[in-house]
């Protein structure tokens, strides 16, 4: 009777430690999800008449009394008296506690610890934007999770300590010649790298516009319409010219025409019908003197100079029938 009052006891102060433990915001453990992980408790020299005692959460995972396991594996448990949890998950979490009890009931050894599971962290990816205006080049170490994590960056390989955070701002100067960047994400169970980046700003091209069609259609017409009125003008402005051009050229020909012809007139046709003509020329004779066949162009200069010079060209004379001479 008396051992039973005292194992009672002990399960129940055990129990308040439990509680004590499970209100701890503080992990003892530390553990990723799939992983496997020995709960770290020692008891050497452990008996087989000895119990021991392992609960999850209050919840009683592992017994063992007298060498025989009621509740659990037996593979699962060290000769010293440690636990091996497998394949863990989220609901693995919470405290654990280990008790080892004498066969009087007396409390041999224990232990408590809170473990905690958390994902993997991800490889991260790192990204940078040109900031052209303040001369800075801004990285970010992009993780797929957001989960608390440590992070670090490296410059050429080697490790800026001063630089903790998720972004990183380089000025532009430093970038001179040849640089890569890396960042590394941690966490308490495990711990990625990202791949190199060569960052390269350039100046950014220039904005391109996009209309809509409806617009883009309306601009085009309206640019295909002023081309059409632009060309119109132009061949009317060319049309206009040439018929300047044209009737300047007809009025300086006209006033140019009757000059010429009155001196050619007045050297020429004066001259050839100033002869009276005889009364008893005959017709035919006087058509033919009157408009004589024109000279040839050799003999025309000399004509011209002939009548420049005064003298009048003569003007042949009718022939007369003589008188017949009787036949001998």
């Amino acid at each position: 009777m008396a051992c039973f009052a005292a194992t009672v006891g002990v399960i129940t102060l055990l129990g308040f430690i439990n509680l004590a433990a499970a209100n701890k915001d503080t992990c003892d453990l530390h553990a990723a999800v799939g992983q496997s992980l020995t709960l770290p408790f020692v008891h050497e020299g452990m008996a087989k008449s000895e119990v021991l005692r392992w609960t999850h959460n209050s919840t009683i995972i592992l017994y063992r009394q007298q060498g025989r396991v009621s509740v659990g594996r037996s593979e699962d448990i060290s000769a010293t008296g440690s636990l091996l949890l497998r394949n863990l998950q989220f609901s693995s979490a919470g405290t654990y506690q280990v008790n080892v009890l004498n066969v009087n009931g007396t409390l041999a050894k224990a232990w408590t610890g809170r473990l905690c599971v958390m994902d993997k962290v991800p490889k991260p990816q790192v990204s940078y934007t040109c900031d052209l205006k303040s001369g800075a080049i801004h990285l970010n170490c992009h993780i797929a999770k957001t989960q608390p994590s440590v992070f670090s960056w490296t410059l050429n390989e080697k490790t800026l300590t001063s630089e903790t955070k998720q972004t990183l701002s380089i000025s532009l100067a430093q970038l001179k010649g040849e640089r890569s960047f890396a960042c590394s994400a941690a966490n308490r169970v495990s711990q990625e790298k990202s791949d190199t980046v060569r960052p390269s700003c350039e100046s950014p091209p220039p904005p391109t516009i996009c209309l809509p069609s409806k617009t883009a259609a309306a601009v085009v017409a309206g640019g295909a319409g002023v081309i059409l009125f632009l060309l119109i003008v132009v061949i009317a402005l060319c049309c206009s010219h040439v018929r300047i051009k044209t009737q300047t050229r007809r009025l300086y020909l006209n006033k140019q025409e009757p000059d010429s012809m009155g001196r050619e007139y007045m050297t020429l046709i004066p001259t050839e019908i100033s002869a009276p003509e005889g009364p008893d020329s005959p017709p035919s004779a006087c058509s033919e003197n009157a408009f004589p066949p024109e000279a040839p162009i050799e003999n025309r200069p000399a004509q011209l100079s002939a009548a420049v010079g005064g003298q009048p060209s003569p003007v042949p004379k009718p022939r007369t029938k003589g008188p017949e001479t009787p036949n001998i």
